[in-house]
């Protein structure tokens, strides 16, 4: 398989897995491109790479870099924008991590303490309340593991991952 047919194949994967994650296919195709170019990309280039328009470039661009994961890069003689990813994998995971966290996690506890809150001592009332209790236990544990991912260096989790999975 030659590099251009490889890095086209990658992308196209990528941005199908994706959708999987909940995250817009061609959001992850722009990421990916981004990752595997050896120098910075222009929107242009970006637009012609995947046969995009520049407004969906610009969208996904612009949520990419409000995610951490991409930056802009000045290039010297040039006056158009142009973007690069963050190469290091480890650091990557961490970032997408962290906005997940953010995104996803945190909401999710803020709504479980204050339904909690609900004033009813019947048995469905009660009920309701451990449920909850449960729920906001668990929810409050993956989010001190991704915590714990979100500080640990690769060796450490990797370390870590290896030891759970053998038990």
């Amino acid at each position: 398989m030659k590099l251009d047919e490889a890095k086209h194949k990658y992308i196209q994967t990528w941005g199908s897995l994706a959708t999987s994650w909940g995250i817009n296919k061609t959001m992850a195709q722009v990421h990916a491109l981004l990752l595997v170019s050896t120098k910075p990309l222009s929107a242009e280039d970006i637009m012609d790479a995947l046969q995009i328009s520049r407004g969906n470039v610009n969208m996904n661009v612009r949520a990419l870099i409000d995610w951490g994961i991409v930056q802009k890069e000045f290039v010297v003689g040039e006056r158009k924008e142009f973007f690069v990813a963050d190469k290091d994998i480890w650091e990557l995971f961490k970032q997408i991590t962290k906005e997940r966290k953010k995104r996803e996690i945190e909401p999710v506890l803020k709504v479980l303490e204050d339904l909690q809150q609900v004033d009813d001592v019947t048995d469905e009332g009660e009920e309701f309340k451990k449920v909850l209790s449960d729920l906001s236990s668990v929810t409050t544990k993956v989010n001190g593991l991704l915590e714990n991912v979100i500080k640990a260096d690769e060796h450490w989790l990797l370390s870590n991952f290896t030891k759970i999975m053998k038990k």
